[in-house]
């Protein structure tokens, strides 16, 4: 959790100023305004994830607006997303993660990096032993086949996002093969790279432990969603099931009519 320095401090407000247009010849809501100054300064990298918001008597002073006003933007953009409210400890930038459902699988490396966000993984587990039955069906192997597992909290600069199993047989990915930093790459190199994923997603409560690896307090939101995935011709590849943390993500559909 970071704080905002002096200088930022200064940078940030003289951004405030210059982008708040309280005199914008329209319509607009004043608090509608504050809101798309403090959303500027937030996209545009002046405030990072998990940094805390200046206070909203500092806001409002700079501004020339009543502390109302700020508290009411504020409160919009905590309704997006882009904002969480701690007790006690004060507004952050929680910038969430969109996931769309319709498009083919990517790695968790991918997805951050297309955001500049820079991927990392801690391994808790990983190991070989035989498919359980729930794996030999997700798999389509036969009983008894060998399958690794990878157990990894994924992180985006440096904040834990999820916790990821994966199982894939042990003939594809053997117990010591270097994954690097990118299972898909791995596998695109053996033309395994998956092109089609089935997920099931639900919502869920999280464990202490899955809590404490993720950062969040036990019993927080979270969102379980279960990946099986297929190569070319139809084999399916992997079985994922990952526990993100609900504060950082949602989940997007296209609905085409």
């Amino acid at each position: 959790m970071a704080g905002v320095g002096m200088n930022q401090f200064n940078e940030l407000m003289l951004a405030l100023k210059e982008n708040v247009e309280l005199q914008d010849g329209s319509y607009t809501p004043l608090y509608h305004r504050v809101q798309r100054a403090l959303r500027f300064v937030i996209e545009d990298g002046r405030l990072g994830d998990d940094d805390a918001l200046p206070p909203e008597r500092d806001l409002a002073q700079t501004l020339g607006v009543s502390r109302v006003t700020v508290r009411n933007a504020i409160r919009g953009l905590v309704d997006e997303g882009l904002l969480v409210q701690r007790q006690g400890a004060g507004t952050f930038v929680s910038r969430r993660i969109e996931m769309p459902l319709s498009k083919p699988p990517t790695s968790f490396s991918e997805e951050m990096q297309a955001r500049g966000m820079e991927p990392e993984y801690v391994m808790l587990d990983r190991h070989t032993g035989p498919a359980t039955p729930v794996e030999v069906d997700m798999l389509e192997l036969e009983p008894g086949t060998l399958v690794t597992r990878l157990y990894r909290v994924r992180s985006a600069n440096k904040k834990p996002m999820c916790l990821e199993l994966t199982s894939i047989a042990a003939d594809v990915l053997p117990e010591k093969a270097d994954i690097g930093k990118s299972l898909y790459l791995m596998l695109a190199e053996k033309n395994l790279r998956p092109v089609r994923a089935l997920q099931r997603l639900r919502a869920e409560l999280l464990e202490s432990e899955q809590a404490r690896l993720l950062g969040v307090a036990p019993g927080s939101a979270g969102l379980f969603v279960e990946q099986q995935s297929f190569i070319e011709g139809g084999r399916p590849i992997e079985y994922v099931r990952t526990h993100y943390r609900g504060d950082s993500y949602d989940f997007v559909a296209e609905l085409k009519i």
